[in-house]
């Protein structure tokens, strides 16, 4: 085989369609775009617009609200760290903390805290700062013989929304 010999599969390419070309071409005159008025011209088209009717967006009930001093958390289960502690990840004789279960790859992102779950089994004695945990977890931690500390929430930053 030859450099020159080497070629897409046939079909895998397409030429882009030249609108606004002339009669002959089948995307002449209004480029596919029909006929005139606001939905023909580009950038400006209504969404949700229904003829001076009220839209149904407008028409349906406001429900719920937005509570802006939510905090997201990251959650982890018993069994995860129990893998990341067998697989050498993370080291059983220091303390877990949301920054070394980043680092080890286990979590992607702390978000505004980390929150421990029981799902699972843990045999490692480990000492745990999280910023939240369940009943179920924290007696399995201690059960396997190590602690779990909670700490303070995580205060939002002003006008910072969730």
């Amino acid at each position: 085989m030859k450099l020159t010999e080497i070629a897409d599969n046939p079909g895998s390419r397409k030429k882009r369609m030249r609108v606004g070309r002339g009669i002959g071409s089948g995307k002449g005159k209004q480029s596919g775009r029909g006929g005139k008025g606001q939905t023909a011209r580009s950038g400006v088209r209504i969404k949700g617009f229904e003829g001076g009717q009220m839209p149904l967006h407008r028409r349906l009930p406001k429900r719920g609200f937005n509570n802006i001093f939510r905090l997201e958390y990251a959650e982890i289960n018993l069994d995860r760290l129990q893998d990341a502690v067998d697989r050498k990840a993370i080291d059983a004789g220091a303390t877990v903390t949301a920054e070394s279960l980043v680092k080890a790859g286990v979590l992607r992102r702390s978000r505004d805290g980390v929150r421990l779950l029981g799902r699972g089994e843990l045999k490692a004695k480990l000492t745990i700062e999280v910023h939240g945990a369940s009943k179920s977890a924290i007696e399995a931690v201690e059960k396997a013989g190590g602690s779990v500390k909670i700490l303070a929430p995580a205060k939002k930053e002003d006008g910072e929304a969730a």
